[in-house]
């Protein structure tokens, strides 16, 4: 047994949609405990991140896709690996909110938000499973939500994504625990980034919802720091097909 069932010394991580908000957070938190970083977002830069860990001292890389192309994610792992070295670490958290009433949803915005939201993560945990099975196991960490146990309004493609994702993780943890590959995932709650922003800023609907919160807050991106270092270590090695809410309290109530 290691002396520190924490440790991550030496593992390689990918993140997707880690330029910024949750995924940013994520990536500089592992990058603080030794990780190397792999980074898939839309945009053409990774902005400020890169810089950000390797004054760490980790590497970081940066791939340009858009997750909603099943082409560009035609072995987009394969690729990745061939600069990272391998990947220990997977983490499905890029995503967005299509706001829209039900009546007005297309089926264009449903299809994206499906694409985005619950194919992708499909498509590239089971592209990575075989390098994480020849390398002896491996961690699988999806970004669920609070949307992923309650129903919401205007927001019908990303909570039913979101619902769905917790039956992917369970389903893929039945198959893949027996080659040593956890696969987990978190649920935040309201949490202070741009997905949040407008609602945030209007002060009424936000104390509305910090008065359904137990702790009487909204989560910041580094509330989920620890739970995925936990997820991402040895400490979690008999944890599959588990969803940690991470929310104030919000389920509890």
């Amino acid at each position: 047994m290691k002396q520190d069932i924490f440790d991550l010394t030496g593992k390689k991580a990918l993140i997707t949609g880690g330029r910024r908000g949750i995924g940013a957070a994520l990536a500089i938190g592992l990058a603080q405990k030794g990780v190397d970083i792999a980074i898939i977002g839309q945009a053409a830069d990774v902005g400020n991140i890169q810089n950000t860990i390797e004054k760490l001292g980790q590497k970081c890389y940066y791939f340009q896709v858009d997750l909603k192309n099943r082409d560009e994610r035609k072995n987009i792992i394969s690729k990745i690996i061939d600069t990272l070295g391998q990947i220990d670490i997977l983490i499905n958290n890029a995503g967005y909110q299509t706001v829209c009433s039900i009546e007005n949803y297309s089926l264009e915005m449903w299809d994206d938000d499906i694409e985005l939201l619950l194919t992708s993560i499909f498509d590239l945990s089971q592209q990575v499973y075989p390098f994480m099975k020849k390398n002896g196991g491996g961690k699988i960490i999806h970004i669920a939500s609070i949307s992923s146990f309650q129903g919401a309004r205007n927001i019908i493609g990303y909570a039913t994504a979101k619902h769905a994702l917790v039956g992917l993780t369970k389903c893929m943890s039945n198959e893949w625990a027996k080659d040593n590959i956890n696969i987990n995932a978190i649920a935040p709650g309201i949490i202070e980034s741009d997905m949040s922003k407008e609602t945030i800023k209007n002060r009424a609907k936000a104390d509305v919802l910090k008065g359904r919160i137990p702790s009487g807050r909204f989560g910041l991106p580094s509330d989920l720091i620890g739970p995925i270092i936990f997820l991402c270590s040895d400490a979690s090695s008999h944890i599959h097909g588990t969803v940690i809410p991470i929310d104030g309290g919000w389920l509890g109530r």
